[in-house]
């Protein structure tokens, strides 16, 4: 599956579809196909704040439990509560099953992140 020209990438295997001040955020196809089989997304509450490269959630598969890691900050505004009662919706879509949205709230740390050609140099 290839990753979505438009998104941007970090090295911690998320990925970020950016739409104004808000963006989605997920694991991208390499991440699922590491982890294995996905059995439980833990997702922050609606309201709750990250910053750039800090933890949110985690992730759990038949292999193993994984962090989830902001690619920018800012403020939680949805969760993708479908993921509750199929997780595993992230092993067969990963681009459409994004966990949050975020308001973002620092838009320049956009600049850090990697485009899909950058992305597909790390995800080997």
């Amino acid at each position: 599956m290839a990753d979505p020209a438009g998104y941007k990438y970090t090295n911690d295997h998320e990925w970020i579809e950016i739409s104004g001040t808000t963006a989605r955020v997920g694991i991208t196809d390499y991440a699922q196909q590491q982890l294995g089989d996905v059995v439980f997304v833990d997702l922050p509450e609606v309201g709750t704040r990250v910053q750039r490269g800090q933890s949110f959630g985690t992730i759990e598969s038949v292999k193993a439990v994984s962090e989830l890691f902001a690619p920018m900050s800012g403020e939680v505004v949805e969760v993708n509560t479908a993921l509750k009662d199929k997780p595993e919706t992230v092993n067969t879509d990963p681009y459409h099953a994004w966990m949050v949205a975020l308001k973002l709230t620092e838009p320049s740390e956009a600049g850090a992140l990697l485009d899909a050609a950058q992305y597909a140099g790390i995800a080997k």
